[in-house]
């Protein structure tokens, strides 16, 4: 109570400084960096997100799928085989995936760009600045850029930055399959020109509006019937089947922990959403 009540003093006197990050790697699958906030920091960050998601879930769209409540990973493929279905006509027709991915994105958060975001929804002069405090708690290999991965509120923060871009493919490409979870999007249409002529546009806008770029080696345009790499899984018209990676992963990490159940309760949750039976099957086996 009293580590409380002194968070509320310096709040109030707006003497509150954000605490440094204890900082470690992780593979998920490829290296990450995360920054842990302290406990301090870290209920206060949840108290933000509290207070705002609320505001700002009403100006999200509804195929943004990353950290949000009755959104994630399986209701975002759900939706993706769906749109592939509408715009193949039940795969009668041929169905383009543009699919794209931005380069360092956490990293890559511009603060005077997402502070001017912030200023156009929250008229409140003190929040404004708390949040100025936390953004500018933390930065990349650049000052002023780049958000830690591991704070709560960093979640929100670049799904606020990115619905800038949301409302550009809904509004201004006109975009009517479009699906975004996280940095990874697709758009899917059946004229493969148009998908083509939509990247120039796409990449000044993620440059000069956001400072983001486009990875090169992640932007994609392909037939839907050729099998598309998405969140995990590649999509086929008739099955879908997990990454590549993602198996040797899975069947890593089980052999590492054979006797865990909550390991292979929770892999078992995630081939529900596939045609796993074989899969299901070798597993059986370690």
């Amino acid at each position: 109570m009293d580590n409380l009540l002194t968070l509320q003093e310096d709040l109030l006197t707006k003497k509150y400084r954000h605490s440094l990050y204890k900082a470690f790697k992780i593979t998920d699958p490829k290296p990450r960096d995360i920054h842990k906030a302290s406990v301090r920091d870290r209920l206060l960050h949840h108290a933000i997100y509290r207070k705002l998601y609320p505001l700002f879930e009403r100006t999200f769209i509804a195929d943004s799928y990353s950290c949000r409540d009755d959104k994630g990973v399986h209701k975002a493929l759900e939706r993706f085989t769906k749109f592939i279905r509408i715009v193949s006509r039940n795969h009668t027709r041929t169905a383009w995936v543009l699919k794209c991915d931005i380069r360092k994105f956490f990293a890559s958060i511009d603060h005077s760009v997402l502070k001017g975001i912030l200023a156009r929804y929250i008229p409140n002069e003190d929040i404004r600045w708390l949040l100025s405090v936390i953004i500018d708690s933390f930065s990349s290999k650049e000052e002023g850029i780049g958000l830690p991965l591991g704070n709560l509120t960093s979640q929100l923060l670049v799904n606020i930055y990115m619905n800038e871009f949301d409302q550009f493919a809904k509004h201004q490409l006109k975009v009517k399959y479009y699906l975004r979870y996280a940095d990874d999007f697709t758009i899917i249409s059946e004229d493969k020109e148009w998908l083509v002529s939509l990247l120039p546009r796409i990449e000044v806008f993620l440059q000069e509006r956001l400072r983001l770029v486009l990875h090169p080696n992640k932007v994609s345009i392909a037939t839907a019937a050729s099998g598309i790499d998405f969140l995990g899984w590649v999509h086929f018209p008739d099955h879908t089947v997990l990454r590549t990676t993602t198996k040797h992963r899975m069947f890593s990490k089980l052999r590492v922990n054979p006797n865990k159940p909550e390991v292979l309760n929770s892999y078992l949750g995630l081939l529900k959403h596939g045609n796993t039976e074989k899969l299901k099957s070798l597993m059986n086996l370690i």
